[in-house]
């Protein structure tokens, strides 16, 4: 049987009213056009023109600015031969892995790694460091865990005692992802009352039946941190509370400025505001898109982020499925959207219906049929919600002004698929401010999700049309046991790919796009965040395909502190740009993230050994070679 859409359905918050362009209430952003080194270059020899040289660089073309740090892109042009620096992609050098360690850390990351292999100690983890802080008293407590796993994973308390650690990693090549890794330590009865008091509207207290079930909120999983062992979880209290976030990331910003010249800081939106307001922007996002799917079916076969509209496909589509507008009207309608005039639609100008207003006051508008204003697509919003929205939307430019000033970048995380669309399209409006000049902002895309490449293309394809800087960091992801329940329990489709290859193919397609893209164009920028070993070394021999030097500073990889050293550090002093995602807190606040860490490593040493095995070969290096005292700081490079 057909499905029937109606734009009540289809569109929630816009009742059976429907779209009809308001041209004047439009924003139409400019597409500004950018030519980077190379393809400057290659347009100059083409027209046997050489660029004028500036004064003070007379090898560099005058219209292009000097590159002042690692922060920006980089580009070799003319006719240079590309060096690639030369590193072992087995990652079985103890050496080089473990050069900026003192043998003391080397015994520490051992006995961490020992204890993690024990299933009795990481299930109760969390109790244990509750008891040893019972028998042991404040201070004996607190040498112990900076002895062991406060000390192997947190790089200090604050952002001076982090310092000489960020800077001993510069040293051998690797920059930090800073992250204040403080968490509230909630009984799941006071995270999940936490949850569904933010999460449910006070206009519509029974969660409104116009909603999607995936974006409403469920009692059952009311504590996100469940089955979750390597993302923090933020639950909302008041705006005072997100005040207080948005002051610990404006600290965390200024000591990623402060103590290192590249660094990034990582943020997340669920703790800048009421997750309500984006479980429903998320949703109208959501029927918005299926709305788009339903009208080119006809294309099925092509992914929905190369569908196209005519005008004529557009008309016959609304009246086949019964939505009640005429052809002059619809016409109107699409002659809004296509603003480039092409006789066709895609996905970028269909998202246009919801653009933001930047009055604020209706933050995602659509234009109403009967009364030809421009109405918020969620209109079952108090006046107080609306002002939470607003609050959020405050909080996220004032991070990224920050960062944009202290020369830092902005790494957004992704979270749950209940969130995601609403936290990307945000995310986006951020990169279309910031990233004009370089990438401030990056988005994170989770490769485990199953439209995962679709989502990323259609992004790029954006920043690409409107000429800005598109950064992004690609994960696996974090919350897959988690989803999987959540969309069985509630009755939708499970978003994650059906099995880890799956999950490997995806995010290797995901890499091969980004890195094909960088070689034509160099205004995009990735980040490799990822443990796997076969996923670097992919990334690496592609690079190599592409011409893609380390020094353009296009391509960065990623790791937790305390992981993966024998990857991180051997690429680090070879030159690829590597990061070491950093966390830092006083000792008993950061417990929580401490537990995580301990369940993490507990999954990755029980299939994988080899870093365990790695340090031991260092440590029977040094006592075979009389080197037991190694200072990383006199180690020439």
């Amino acid at each position: 049987m057909a499905t029937r859409f109606t734009v009540g359905r289809l569109c929630p918050g816009i009742s059976r009213r429907l779209l009809r362009p308001q041209t004047a209430e439009v924003r139409v952003i400019p597409v500004r056009v950018k030519v980077d080194m190379a393809r400057a270059a290659v347009a100059a020899d083409k027209a046997d023109t050489p660029p004028v040289p500036s004064a003070d660089r007379p090898d560099v073309p005058a219209e292009i600015p000097e590159v002042k740090s690692r922060f920006d892109i980089r580009h070799d042009y003319g006719e240079q031969v590309r060096q690639f620096p030369i590193v072992s992609l087995n990652f079985d050098d103890a050496l080089e892995a473990y050069k900026s360690k003192t043998t003391g850390e080397i015994l520490r990351a051992l006995l961490v790694f020992k204890l993690c292999s024990f299933d009795i100690i990481v299930r109760n983890n969390n109790q244990l460091m509750k008891l040893s802080r019972r028998i042991l008293g404040k201070r004996l407590f607190k040498s112990c865990m900076k002895g062991t796993f406060y000390g192997h994973f947190v790089a200090g308390e604050d952002q001076e005692s982090i310092k000489p650690l960020i800077k001993r990693m510069e040293k051998f090549g690797v920059g930090s992802i800073l992250d204040y890794s403080v968490e509230e330590d909630l009984s799941r009865d006071e995270a999940v009352s936490a949850e569904m008091d933010s999460c449910i509207s006070s206009a519509e207290p029974e969660q409104s039946e116009i909603h999607s079930d995936k974006y409403k909120a469920h009692e059952e999983f009311g504590d996100r941190r469940e089955d979750v062992v390597s993302a923090r979880t933020y639950f909302y209290e008041d705006e005072h509370k997100c005040d207080e976030n948005l002051k610990i990331f404006l600290n965390c910003i200024k000591a990623a400025g402060y103590s290192s010249t590249d660094g990034f800081a990582a943020i997340k939106l669920t703790a800048l505001g009421r997750p309500q307001l984006l479980l429903q922007l998320s949703d109208v996002l959501s029927t918005t898109r299926q709305f788009f799917e339903a009208l080119t079916s006809a294309e099925k076969k092509l992914p929905w982020v190369k569908r196209k509209l005519t005008k004529e496909v557009f008309q016959n589509r609304l009246e086949e499925l019964g939505v009640p507008m005429s052809r002059d009207e619809s016409g109107w309608w699409f002659t809004w959207m296509d603003q480039d005039a092409s006789g066709d639609v895609d996905l970028l100008e269909w998202n246009q219906m919801l653009k933001p207003n930047h009055s604020l006051r209706k933050l995602f508008v659509v234009p109403n049929i009967e009364t030809g204003e421009l109405e918020p697509a969620m209109s079952s919003i108090t006046e107080e919600e609306e002002q939470q929205m607003k609050n959020m939307l405050q909080r996220m430019n004032l991070l990224a002004e920050a960062a944009k000033l202290q020369g830092v970048r902005l790494m957004v995380d992704a979270e749950q698929t209940y969130f995601q669309p609403a936290i990307a399209r945000l995310t986006v409006e951020m990169m279309r401010k910031f990233n004009q000049e370089r990438p401030v902002i990056f988005n994170t895309y989770q490769c485990y999700l199953k439209d995962a490449y679709n989502n990323l293309y259609a992004d790029m394809d954006l920043a690409r049309k409107e000429g800005w800087h598109f950064g992004c960091k690609l994960v696996r992801g974090a919350y897959m046991e988690q989803e999987r329940k959540r969309a069985e329990a509630v009755g939708y489709e499970d978003p994650i790919n059906p099995d880890y290859e799956a999950t490997n193919r995806m995010y290797h397609k995901c890499l091969d796009h980004m890195l094909t893209r960088i070689d034509k164009y160099g205004d995009i920028n990735v980040m490799v965040a990822s443990h796997n070993e076969d996923t670097v070394k992919h990334a690496i021999q592609r690079m190599r395909e592409l011409n893609i030097s380390p020094a353009d500073q296009t391509v960065y990889f990623g790791q937790l502190l305390g992981m993966c050293d024998q990857v991180s550090f051997p690429l680090g002093q070879a030159g690829y740009p590597v990061f070491k995602y950093v966390p830092y807190g006083p000792v008993e606040e950061v417990l929580p993230y401490l537990s995580r860490r301990a369940q993490e490593n507990s999954a990755i040493l029980k299939g994988a050994y080899k870093e365990r095995m790695l340090l031991w070969t260092e440590l029977k290096r040094r006592l075979s070679h009389l080197e037991l005292v190694h200072n990383p700081d006199k180690v020439k490079q």
